[in-house]
């Protein structure tokens, strides 16, 4: 891989994991159309996926700070603000389901599913879940807070983007608004509960890259890490601002007609 096609792609991750699009099913279809090789694409785009993940601890540095004090005086048996321990105790359990599915589900991810045709359907398959999140949304109450249960739920809705093309973010954020969530609260918290089972797998995949016996060509992975994570801090604060005053729908319309020019590309191209 190149440099040039490693920044591309460093911005496609950059842009697609925080916009409710899939970074996943983007960087297959990226890859493909680049003509690079699977083989080491997963853990390639891992280490994109753990500079994004450090553009969200830069961006919600203040919250992941705050957090961390709490945890920090609960240990120490200290007066704590309660609503930060629930937020740790939602974000805990909500990391669990995508873990657990993910340790089952790994060898499919680097094979089965990273077919196109599969990215394609499972894109309309989010839509339709945006698209019931945001009926719900219209029509019921929306200013719940985060509780465990209601983390736990999120984080069922988290392991949906196991699967390339349902998107971390979309099926995050659309679980949140269907539990009572408002978008922008729904935002904070997939952006937040992202960080540990992104932390994890990069790491993962970082640790394998380190020790295994294939060559690794450091540069092009360098360069698409920093665009990532510059692109990711760009498109963190696009969101977030975009949720408060804004539907899903742009991004659903744009999955649909994404998953029609693959399946286009796929037979006719």
């Amino acid at each position: 891989m190149d440099i040039f096609s490693a920044v591309i792609l460093g911005i496609v991750q950059g842009l697609t994991e925080f916009l409710p699009v899939s970074s996943s099913g983007h960087l297959i279809l990226t890859h493909t159309l680049l003509g690079i090789e699977n083989e080491g694409a997963l853990a390639f785009d891992a280490i994109l996926q753990l500079a994004t993940v450090l553009a969200v601890i830069v961006y919600f540095f203040d919250d992941i700070y705050t957090l961390t004090q709490a945890l920090m005086r609960k240990l120490g048996r200290l007066p704590v603000n309660e609503k930060d321990i629930t937020l740790l105790k939602a974000l805990g359990v909500g990391t669990i389901p995508a873990v657990v599915l993910g340790l089952f589900l790994e060898s499919y991810m680097e094979t089965t599913f990273r077919h196109p045709l599969i990215v394609a359907g499972v894109l309309v398959l989010g839509s339709i879940l945006f698209m019931f999140a945001e009926y719900r949304y219209q029509n019921c109450y929306h200013e719940r807070e985060v509780d465990v249960k209601s983390g736990w739920k999120i984080g069922l809705f988290q392991a949906l983007a196991l699967i390339p093309g349902f998107s971390r973010s979309g099926a995050t954020i659309a679980g949140g608004m269907l539990l009572g969530l408002s978008r922008y609260e729904a935002a904070r918290f997939a952006f937040l509960l992202s960080v540990p089972i992104i932390l994890g797998s990069g790491l993962k995949k970082l640790l394998e890259l380190i020790t295994s016996d294939v060559a690794v060509m450091w540069s092009p992975i360098i360069f698409g890490a920093i665009t990532s994570f510059i692109v990711g801090l760009l498109a963190i604060h696009f969101m977030i601002s975009f949720v408060r005053n804004h539907t899903l729908w742009p991004f659903i319309w744009y999955r649909i007609i994404l998953a029609a020019f693959v399946v286009f590309i796929t037979f006719f191209g």
